[in-house]
């Protein structure tokens, strides 16, 4: 039964790395979320995306299979709208129909594939409608979107001031820097990891054409390279995200977590009890990117938030 005032809503993010589900009752006169099912999965849609301008097939059909999962949640729970947003990968493939045409048969709308600078709205939202009002928090934030293929940059304060999407993300920089002969260079070299740094310096150059990096006062993180590092830095025994959600995690922290990751070995990683065995591979990636725009903007800290992009779709919806 909806409260009421409240829509019931579903709202799906599919990116590069990832396919996301929420399942949530909202009310927009009065700025509440309820959240009755959230839930994310691994399919890495992304897979050499980068190399080849195309959506492989078993990259299809491991999202098209989530899908089918989260159709059975979505009719369970009576969504009354849904609202699917395709980012990175999508937007970049050649053979994109394909993957339109699957999410139509299985959940009866269309993907909308948005602009960066509308994925990075949503983010802003999802990630600052709960800190408004706190006086421990200083605005402008800055809130930024690790993804799999790209990185989204936001400035605002109740609204968005200034927003950039720019092509760096955990899995787009481990398949153009650490992978030689199709395997994952186990650690990296010194060599790749100069590589990757300076691409990264190179999109954050980019990032700053539009926003006012050095701005903020608050920098907001979002999704899972950013809140693996936090449950890393807490040594939870397993993924919490009661315990990660507005977590704050030290520039000097994620400095010894990223040398850490980017030192050690597969089977390490895989050891980590929090770590997601999707992120094994990518998350030394997602952690120097984190780490790199922490320099950048002589942030001390990062305020971690599990509410981002899906919570922005919900939004919008309603």
């Amino acid at each position: 039964m909806t409260p009421r005032g409240f829509t019931r809503v579903a709202a799906v993010d599919c990116g590069t790395n990832s396919i996301r589900l929420l399942v949530a009752d909202v009310n927009p006169g009065t700025g509440e979320l309820l959240e009755l099912d959230r839930r994310m999965t691994i399919v890495r849609l992304g897979q050499d995306v980068d190399r080849t301008g195309r959506l492989a097939p078993e990259a299809l059909e491991r999202t098209f299979a989530a899908c089918r999962e989260y159709a059975e949640v979505i009719r369970e729970l009576g969504a009354e709208k849904v609202r699917f947003v395709a980012t990175s990968a999508s937007r970049d493939a050649s053979n994109r129909d394909d993957f339109v045409r699957g999410v139509v048969d299985i959940l009866g709308v269309e993907p909308e594939v948005i602009s960066g600078e509308q994925e990075a709205e949503f983010s802003f939202t999802g990630a600052t409608n709960e800190l408004k009002g706190r006086d421990d928090l200083a605005r402008p934030y800055l809130v930024v979107d690790i993804g799999g293929g790209s990185t989204e940059f936001v400035v605002g304060d109740d609204h968005v001031r200034a927003a950039r999407s720019v092509d760096v993300g955990c899995v787009r920089m481990t398949e153009r820097h650490l992978v030689v002969d199709g395997a994952v260079s186990d650690p990296p070299s010194a060599e790749q990891i100069a590589a990757m740094r300076a691409d990264i310096e190179r999109a954050l150059d980019l990032a700053e054409e539009t926003v006012p990096l050095g701005e903020a006062r608050t920098l907001v993180g979002l999704a899972g390279s950013v809140t693996t590092v936090s449950a890393i830095a807490q040594e939870l025994p397993a993924y919490d995200s009661a315990r990660i959600h507005h977590s704050r995690v030290s520039r000097e922290r994620v400095r010894e977590i990223t040398d850490q990751l980017l030192r050690s070995t597969h089977a390490e990683r895989a050891a980590v009890p929090s770590m997601h065995p999707g992120r094994v591979d990518v998350i030394a990636a997602g952690a120097l990117v984190l780490l790199s725009i922490m320099e950048r903007t002589g942030a001390e800290e990062v305020v971690v938030s599990e509410h981002d992009i899906l919570d922005g779709i919900a939004w919008s919806v309603a």
